[in-house]
């Protein structure tokens, strides 16, 4: 059986904002550095459609950011916001076990990978990724999920996709996959669902 695993609140947590608070000095006023997170991340979705290359996105980054943060400060605060969600861990370990197809399907970006697959073992259980930042889009949009679906003969009614977001597993569901949102804080409803679906099968 193939599965689709979003990285993001599914395979590791993250706390963007709180990293990149750390950037600032600590007698900035909490309503700059609000101000400016918010102006930052307002391209956040460009530069993970590839639209924006690092080279462009991390100058006019740190622009926005001020306080003199160095190249350096940036990329270390922008990379190490994730931590494991163990509980999937396992559950991808089983299913590499089991002979299971296993493919990423996830908004990222250029400074996230390949960082985060030299980082964290679990990513070794993947045969490959679909990532926004190479496609040139984004989930919702369709055209990521056709990505998929052309590069790796994917049939979605016979694909497992995992995603934490609505409207990612939406555009899943209208495509044909079968699909499950995932909440970190209720990872037993999504055991029940992969019993289920284990047992109907492909």
């Amino acid at each position: 059986m193939t599965f689709l695993f979003d990285i993001g609140k599914v395979l590791l947590d993250f706390d963007f904002e709180n990293s990149l608070r750390r950037l600032l000095p600590s007698d900035t006023p909490d309503q700059e550095i609000d101000d400016r997170l918010a102006r930052m991340l307002e391209r956040k979705d460009e530069f993970e459609g590839g639209h924006v290359s690092p080279d462009d996105y991390i100058p006019w980054a740190l622009n926005v950011l001020g306080h003199d943060i160095t190249h350096e400060k940036f990329i270390s605060a922008w990379q190490n916001i994730f931590t494991p969600n163990q509980p999937m861990w396992r559950v991808v370990e089983q299913l590499h076990r089991d002979g299971h197809r296993l493919i990423l399907f996830s908004n990222t970006n250029a400074i996230h990978c390949p960082w985060i697959f030299e980082n964290f073992e679990i990513f070794r259980h993947f045969e490959s990724g679909v990532l926004s930042f190479e496609v040139g889009a984004i989930k919702p949009e369709d055209k990521i999920y056709q990505h998929a679906i052309d590069v790796h003969d994917l049939v979605p009614h016979e694909t497992l996709y995992i995603d934490d977001l609505p409207a990612n597993i939406e555009t899943g569901q209208r495509l044909g996959f079968r699909t499950h949102q995932y909440e970190q804080s209720d990872h037993a409803a999504f055991d029940v669902w992969l019993s289920a679906e284990m047992a109907r099968g492909s």
